[in-house]
């Protein structure tokens, strides 16, 4: 089979919460219905600064996530990218 990581679209909505549900479960953690609108929202959200996400497919299902965002920092010029929320 292969693998296929790709940036999260719009029709992945199902597939992405079943998979950060799965992310926040593990860390026995849950998070209310409004923080998963608005991730979702924010995650197609324009700016320099908004979370992107990526989804790994496998064999045609969704088997992997993460989420990432760029932020400044005071040791360089350049914006840093923090991976946050990798599951698989």
């Amino acid at each position: 089979m292969t693998l296929e990581i790709r940036p999260l679209g719009r029709s992945d909505h199902a597939d992405w919460r079943r998979l950060w549900t799965g992310y926040l479960e593990f860390y026995k953690s849950t998070v209310p219905e409004e923080v998963y609108a608005k991730t979702w929202e924010r995650l197609f959200t324009a700016g320099e600064f908004e979370p992107r996400g990526f989804i790994a497919i496998s064999g045609g299902k969704a088997i992997g996530l993460t989420h990432y965002l760029f932020h400044r920092n005071n040791w360089t010029i350049e914006n840093k990218c923090y991976l946050q929320d990798l599951y698989a």
